[in-house]
């Protein structure tokens, strides 16, 4: 095959697909030293885990054009290479390919998906020189989709301008769906792997109500292109933003009741939401990544709050679903947040700035010691929402900051720092949020929902158990009942009820997770029950006093006798009248 005047090119072939390896050659041209270095980035922008791709590279060589150059590996993302004096220098290498997710790469008979994070090494010092890939498909049926141009049509050759880029831009290669559709006058992909029940007329014209919405928040599309890669699989969900681009995972059997496909709108509202707020908009400390290590900002739950926030808002605005539908959503989000015990141990920022060891890598206490930064700064984001609409009587909102903060930083991208983002967001707002900023992000001082829904005619209304309170989740795993969950500070907690212990019985008599609710209906708070367990091997009884049934259920209602400034508030924040949620 011919090369391309570069300096870098890979080419990538899957000549055995099923054997889920990516067979990767890599052409270095003209590089001015004797030690080529190479290293592997060890996480991905946009999910927050050292992820340490190198572990799947295997068959790793190097030569000046038919002789082996030595190299040696000097960490774990780190190879040298010998070049001496030679001119070009080719590496070739294989990827194993076998975890389905946005975050990895997957290889099997029917597909091939990869993100460069996984795929591509970074060489230090020429990080923002252009590269070319080419990729080689084992039979010509399949297709390449990719938001890099393309270079050239027959060769399935694309662009990067750096490094950057070239991390930034998944691949999508297969028999995969492909539909083109524009939107403000700009062309867009939706490229489909997978069977699954959806209706691509009512996902396509609703996608296009979803950029229409938000391009009308922004003042337009920020871009030339934008590909959306969907994978339908068994019960799967996730996203991941790029800046022309987004991947997304999704279960096959998702689409037909309402409930389940306006999640999937909302997935579609999050990950495009992001080209702004994070890919665009973005903190300091992620202005330009450092790829061997984490990249630690506070920020966090600003860049993932305030945009799950928005996903929830944007197809009710957008019209794919009504308010009565949107104040459900909400209420699930609250309940998940107010149900939560570690919303009381880890502040807001802490949260973001710990996201590397703990939001991704979830252990029996995490519930108990710690809060999502996006779903407590979705709350966040919905007070500061509220705050700036109840005082500006609706004429400002949440949305001024965020072009705000776009006209500021993010159409030249420059990073925030979090004082910018603070007095961008007091500036919009004409109030000093000093407290607020130390009480419900950098502190853990309750979020006081009721004083900022009041003025919209809201109330909070909570539903409690039935049964007394125990505290504990059950499972079953592998045949057997087991205890998931243990909640700090509760009956089961002070009994001494721990996680991993196999549930046998109450009072004696057998139980296990289909019964535990309605057996603890017989007893009342305060009496005292006995808690069989298998303790690893140990016949174990625990002696555990039931508390107050606990509530496990939020509910957004309208106040009784809405006053006028409230209905008018209500109207002014979601423009249809109270009335239509009563």
């Amino acid at each position: 095959m011919q090369q391309t005047n570069t300096s870098t090119h890979y080419w990538v072939s899957m000549p055995k697909p099923e054997n889920h390896l990516f067979e990767v050659t890599l052409h270095i041209d003209n590089y001015p030293g004797i030690v080529v270095d190479l290293k592997m980035p060890v996480w991905t922008p946009g999910s927050y885990l050292v992820r340490e791709y190198a572990k799947n590279l295997q068959d790793f060589t190097a030569f000046a054009g038919s002789k082996p150059l030595r190299w040696k590996k000097v960490s774990k993302n780190h190879w040298q290479v010998e070049k001496g004096k030679a001119n070009q220098v080719v590496v070739r290498y294989r990827i194993f390919a076998h975890e389905l997710s946005v975050r990895t790469n997957h290889l099997d008979a029917t597909h091939g998906y990869f993100n460069g994070a996984g795929m591509f090494f970074r060489i230090p010092g020429w990080e923002q020189k252009p590269i070319y890939i080419t990729v080689v498909t084992p039979n010509p049926q399949w297709q390449v989709t990719t938001a890099l141009p393309l270079v050239n049509q027959e060769a399935n050759t694309f662009l990067a301008d750096n490094f950057d880029a070239l991390i930034d831009s998944p691949f999508e290669i297969g028999n995969h769906h492909l539909h083109h559709f524009q939107v403000g006058n700009k062309p867009h992909e939706l490229a489909i792997w997978g069977r699954g029940n959806y209706q691509i007329k009512q996902v396509l014209d609703d996608l296009q109500k979803i950029i229409t919405r938000e391009a009308q928040i922004f003042g337009g599309l920020p871009y030339e292109r934008y590909v959306f890669i969907l994978h339908l699989s068994h019960e799967l969900y996730g996203g991941l933003e790029h800046k022309n681009s987004c991947s997304l995972i999704y279960d096959r059997l998702g689409f037909r009741t309402k409930e389940k496909y306006e999640r999937f709108m909302q997935l579609l509202a999050h990950e495009f939401f992001h080209l702004w707020n994070v890919k665009r908009i973005r903190p300091r400390e992620l202005q330009s990544f450092d790829y061997d290590q984490e990249n630690y900002t506070p920020s966090l739950w600003f860049c993932e709050g305030i945009t799950s926030y928005y996903d929830l808002l944007i197809p009710f605005q957008a019209g794919i679903y009504d308010a009565r539908s949107y104040l459900h959503h909400l209420s699930q989000q609250i309940t998940r947040y107010l149900t939560t015990p570690g919303r009381y141990v880890q502040p807001l920022s802490e949260s973001s700035f710990d996201a590397w060891i703990k939001l991704y890598r979830p252990s029996p206490n995490s519930r108990n010691s710690q809060i999502s930064y996006y779903l407590k700064g979705e709350m966040v984001a919905l007070l500061l929402d509220l705050l700036i609409r109840d005082r500006h009587q609706n004429t400002v909102s949440l949305n001024d900051v965020m072009v705000e903060m776009w006209r500021k930083f993010g159409t030249q991208e420059t990073g925030y720092t979090t004082q910018d983002l603070k007095e961008v967001i007091e500036q919009v707002a004409q109030i000093d949020l000093s407290d607020f900023f130390k009480q419900y992000i950098d502190g853990l001082e309750h979020l006081p929902f009721l004083k900022y829904l009041e003025p919209f005619g809201l109330a909070l209304v909570e539903q409690s158990e039935s049964a007394p309170y125990l505290g504990i989740r059950v499972e079953p795993e592998n045949g057997q009942e087991t205890i998931k969950f243990v909640e700090a500070h509760s009956p089961a907690s002070t009994a001494g009820l721990d996680v991993g212990d196999e549930l046998l019985a109450i009072d004696g008599i057998k139980v296990g997770i289909n019964q535990l609710g309605h057996r603890l209906q017989d007893y009342q708070p305060k009496d005292t029950i006995e808690i069989t367990v298998f303790h690893q091997d140990e016949l174990r009884n625990y002696k555990v006093t039931l508390g107050k049934p606990r509530p496990h259920k939020y509910q957004l209602r309208p106040v009784e006798n809405p006053s006028t400034t409230q209905k008018n508030n209500f109207e002014g924040w979601l423009e249809v009248p109270i009335t239509t949620i009563q």
